[in-house]
């Protein structure tokens, strides 16, 4: 295994192993070696590369034509036969020149890019000590390589991008590049958790209450409870929820929100097609026994970037043609079969 291999993979044990940095399956780290470009593979999981081979080898050459010639809806070539499958995201790995590049929904970054004023707060944060441009949200895949393509040509310094509604993209030239330059902007960009909850508030009590309907169980994470019983983070279920690609992809297109248990009971009455996540006001939030690990985890990302909003910050959701196009791509249903259970 040569140095960087070894180096990048390190990097991503370390990096898969904290929730503020990497969520279950989402995120990817890659680097090029001369013509090859390795690459995370979809629905798998950073934390686990030093144990599974997660990583699977593209041709760069035919990435770097195919963009030359502005096709961005080019199929990654793999160098050797492998069952699993490049990132969605391979394409924008290729795009940036550097010889490593990760992919990260930081949750300290994320909370900046779901709000509606993100340019002018990150301005104001991060000033010019390194190159970076900010990116509105495009759908994954080729709008966004195209995107970004515009945006490196006129700005070809650039070390980091900021992609609204998305996440962190930065490039370097080895993992302590990398390193370093990640410890740079989530250190400006430190919000306290919990930020949304008063330190008063008897809401921060997380309940013990069992659901009526047996199909449901409270959810593990007792925190996770606040987003049912706080009443400023119950509303934004409402207003709020499709914030980035991965919430919607794996916990669907709105909160499934009720008043009451005798609410929740009349609604489910017909109870042949249960919603695996349920929240109910004032008494917590309630999940199926279908509800894995990956979501899990989607939904703690969730909780963590909400209770970083002060009360009156306004946060930009996704349209809800953008919702439709990420539940209907192939390649998100293969990372939602491939995620762990």
């Amino acid at each position: 295994m040569n140095d960087l291999k070894s180096s990048v993979i390190r990097f991503c044990a370390d990096i898969g192993a904290d929730p503020l940095l990497v969520q279950g399956a989402g995120g990817n780290v890659s680097w090029k070696d001369g013509a090859t470009l390795w690459v995370k593979a979809s629905g798998t999981w950073l934390a686990d590369a030093a144990t599974n081979e997660i990583f699977v080898p593209v041709d760069q050459n035919n990435l770097q034509q195919a963009i030359n010639a502005g096709n961005f809806s080019v199929k990654p070539t793999l160098i050797s036969p492998s069952d699993l499958k490049p990132s969605i995201e391979t394409l924008l790995h290729a795009l940036m020149p550097h010889a490593v590049v990760a992919h990260l929904h930081a949750i300290e970054i994320l909370a900046y890019l779901v709000r509606r004023n993100c340019e002018s707060e990150l301005a104001s944060l991060l000033g010019n000590d390194v190159p970076w441009v900010i990116v509105d949200y495009f759908k994954p895949g080729a709008e966004l390589a195209a995107a970004i393509k515009n945006i490196l040509d006129a700005h070809g310094e650039t070390k980091i991008l900021f992609l609204k509604n998305h996440g962190v993209v930065i490039g370097g030239a080895n993992i302590d590049e990398i390193r370093n330059t990640l410890n740079w902007v989530t250190n400006r960009l430190a919000l306290r958790g919990d930020k949304n909850l008063p330190a008063s508030s008897p809401s921060r009590q997380s309940p013990d209450k069992q659901s009526p309907i047996a199909e449901y169980t409270p959810v593990d994470d007792k925190q996770l409870h606040q987003l049912a019983i706080d009443e400023r983070l119950f509303a934004r279920l409402k207003t709020d929820w499709a914030l980035y690609p991965d919430h919607v992809v794996f916990l669907g297109s709105r909160a499934h929100l009720y008043n009451s248990f005798a609410e929740l009971k009349s609604a489910l009455a017909p109870a042949d097609n249960l919603p695996e996540l349920i929240f109910v006001r004032n008494q917590g939030v309630f999940v199926t026994t279908s509800f894995n690990k990956t979501k899990a985890v989607q939904l703690r990302c969730y909780y963590d970037v909400l209770t970083r909003q002060p009360q009156d910050v306004e946060l930009n959701p996704i349209s809800v043609d953008d919702i439709s196009d990420l539940l209907t791509r192939d390649d998100e249903k293969h990372r939602m079969r491939f995620s762990k259970q």
